[in-house]
């Protein structure tokens, strides 16, 4: 295993995801994540079967209803598809093209995958069946390092505080242009959560900053002009280089990251490529997570929509499936 910066990131070799793996080997990945936060693997051969199963050795994996209508994931309800091809072939738009477009600033992007839920994602596993030949690369930072990069006096503060996780936190839509009117549309029922803005690992018992620029909207008990202060203070702490890895991706190659105590961002530098070189399919699984707990026991708790995967609960058509 060779680490692949200074704070965050392992590049794995000689493990095979595809094959039966044995409890040890499991066990190590799972240590090792939870030292990395992400782990990377080049050349697998995974198919959408062995991802499934792969992911079921990190826990109970979530439903992806967003693309359950697609022929070829028929059986395979846990796979999240994530392309701007089968968005077009879908609902006949790049809708995440549409919400880049409509971000409030250039760090909009980073973000923690659905945590406008109560009950965020645990562990994401993503794959790559086909990339451009260039670009497209995905970067992490870890939020473990960003917390304790503040200094005391502002991790005190932010280990009390709670703040509001949306949807459209970072994006500025405009009812009136009938492609945004539509992608706004799609979305559907919105879930809305509150979460501690430093949550405790409930493995490790590290804290992390447990906010992200594409989701989160306020800190609660603080004015308009305080909160946005704040944010923008934490925000560039956790986008700083230093805590930071980037991963470039090729057919077969697999990211597992923990979502509770990373936020990631897909580079938006292939947007304007045409044709075959412009196709990139990528394929996710990820578990259930847990309830997010503070440092002072504060649990989140949700004032619109349901948790992942309660029973009968719809699910908004792209929750937690934005810019990877």
């Amino acid at each position: 295993m060779q680490r692949a910066a200074g704070f965050i990131g392992a590049y794995v070799e000689d493990v095979d995801l595809a094959a039966d793996l044995d409890e040890a080997t499991v066990a190590d990945l799972r240590r090792a994540l939870l030292t990395h936060k992400v782990l990377f693997f080049r050349d697998q051969r995974l198919d959408h079967a062995a991802h499934v199963t792969l992911g079921r050795q990190f826990g109970t994996l979530h439903t992806s209803p967003r693309t359950q209508n697609l022929p070829e994931l028929e059986g395979f309800p846990e796979i999240l598809t994530i392309s701007p091809q089968v968005d077009e072939q879908l609902v006949g738009a790049n809708r995440e093209a549409i919400f880049r477009k409509n971000w409030n600033t250039a760090l909009s992007g980073w973000h923690i995958d659905a945590s406008q839920v109560v009950n965020p994602p645990a562990i994401a596993i993503l794959r790559a069946e086909r990339v451009p030949p260039y670009g497209g690369d995905t970067h992490w930072t870890n939020l473990v390092a960003a917390y304790q990069g503040l200094s005391p006096a502002v991790r005190k503060m932010c280990d009390g505080l709670q703040a509001e996780h949306t949807f459209w936190a970072a994006h500025n839509l405009d009812p009136s242009v009938p492609a945004e009117r539509q992608a706004m549309e799609e979305i559907g029922s919105q879930r809305v959560a509150v979460h501690p803005v430093v949550r405790v690992h409930p493995e490790t018992g590290e804290r992390a900053l447990f906010v992200n620029p594409s989701r989160t909207a306020r800190i609660l008990g603080m004015s308009p002009v305080e909160s946005r202060h704040l944010l923008n203070l934490l925000f560039e702490e956790l986008t700083r280089p230093q805590y930071t890895t980037r991963f470039s991706w090729t057919p077969g190659s697999v990211a597992i990251w923990d979502n509770r105590f990373t936020a990631h961002l897909a580079a938006t530098d292939i947007d304007h490529l045409q044709g075959e070189d412009a196709v990139r399919i990528m394929h996710r699984t990820s578990t259930r997570g847990e309830v997010p707990v503070g440092p002072d026991g504060f649990e989140s708790y949700a004032t619109a929509g349901q948790p992942l995967d309660a029973p009968g609960a719809p699910v908004p058509a792209a929750a937690g499936a934005s810019q990877r």
